[in-house]
């Protein structure tokens, strides 16, 4: 199950322990994007191997975190130095498609 319904996906953009939890990985993204925390944005987290990634976001009445372990490969590094990720650029990091480029087909 995959979270839904939410504005916008960033992605943090150090490594992070993944010992953290709610109130750890709540702190990182105040200090990492004010203000946004209960926006209904998803908060993306890897750990320096890129193996695991959390996922932190408000549902509304709470947090949730969403937790994915590889048991073989990393998640791609392609996206390195972009804090804001598009819903595509989401599921293919969660699927673990490495885009060598992105073109829109029915460009003019």
């Amino acid at each position: 199950m995959r979270p839904s319904g939410f504005n916008q996906i960033y992605l943090y953009d150090q490594s992070v322990d993944m010992r953290k939890s709610f109130e750890g990985l709540s702190q990182l993204i105040e200090c990492a994007y004010p203000g946004q925390l209960l926006s209904g944005s998803l908060f993306l987290f890897l750990n320096r191997r890129r193996n695991l990634i959390k996922i932190l976001y408000w549902e509304g009445d709470g947090f949730a975190i969403w937790y994915k372990r590889l048991e073989q490969g990393t998640f791609s590094n392609c996206f390195n130095g972009e804090n804001q990720l598009t819903r595509q650029q989401f599921t293919m990091l969660l699927e673990g498609v490495v885009p060598r480029r992105l073109n829109n087909r029915f460009s003019l």
